[in-house]
């Protein structure tokens, strides 16, 4: 999905919100100039996508068309299909990493992080019968996260685990520093950004 089309439907949903949008507050949510929100709006009344009202005279209204209906049902389907193309695209890599892993024998693995990308690896590691025994909270936080136990790193211990996995897409030394200083070795770390 381009970055115009990503635009024209977060516009398009803040329209159908019907939440006094304004000019400036559309700027801000978009980050972007008002001068091209500004052209953006008017970029959409040109195809039809939405109408301009006055009320009173000194205030603007946006409506979506029956056209823009349409437009942004085909928007959100068309954005639906690319994150979930993402989310596969995303499981299949880590699957793979993953994979190597298993055959290598890990089969106690904990997964540091609480994000989307820990919910991915924590269901690839199901899916290939591994266990997950805990969730190590970067921040110190105990709970629980998909239903099991989350404990704060300085809980863990190297020899309960075969292999510590860090959830995330972007790279943090820190999080190595704090993994690597509670005892793992560097063959017990995988990340998942390269």
């Amino acid at each position: 999905m381009d970055k115009e089309a990503q635009r024209n439907l977060l516009i398009l949903n803040e329209i159908a919100n019907g939440t006094g949008l304004t000019q400036r507050s559309l700027a801000q949510k978009l980050d972007v100039a008002l001068g091209l929100t500004n052209l953006y709006l008017k970029r959409l009344v040109q195809k039809g996508y939405i109408k301009v009202s006055t009320i009173p005279s000194s205030r603007i209204k946006y409506l979506l068309t029956p056209k823009g209906i349409v437009e942004k049902t085909r928007l959100t389907y068309q954005y639906m299909n690319h994150s979930l193309y993402l989310f596969r695209e995303a499981r299949k890599t880590i699957r793979k990493g993953l994979e190597s892993l298993v055959h290598k024998g890990a089969k106690r693995v904990a997964i540091y992080g609480t994000s989307e990308a820990a919910e991915l690896a924590f269901l690839t590691l199901r899916e290939l019968g591994v266990e997950v025994p805990v969730i190590i909270s970067r921040d110190g936080y105990k709970g629980t996260f998909l239903g099991l136990p989350v404990r704060p790193l300085a809980e863990i211990s190297a020899e309960e685990l075969d292999l510590v996995i860090v959830a995330s897409f972007i790279e943090n030394a820190n999080d190595m520093a704090a993994i690597s200083k509670q005892g793992f070795a560097p063959g017990k770390i995988l990340t998942l950004y390269h």
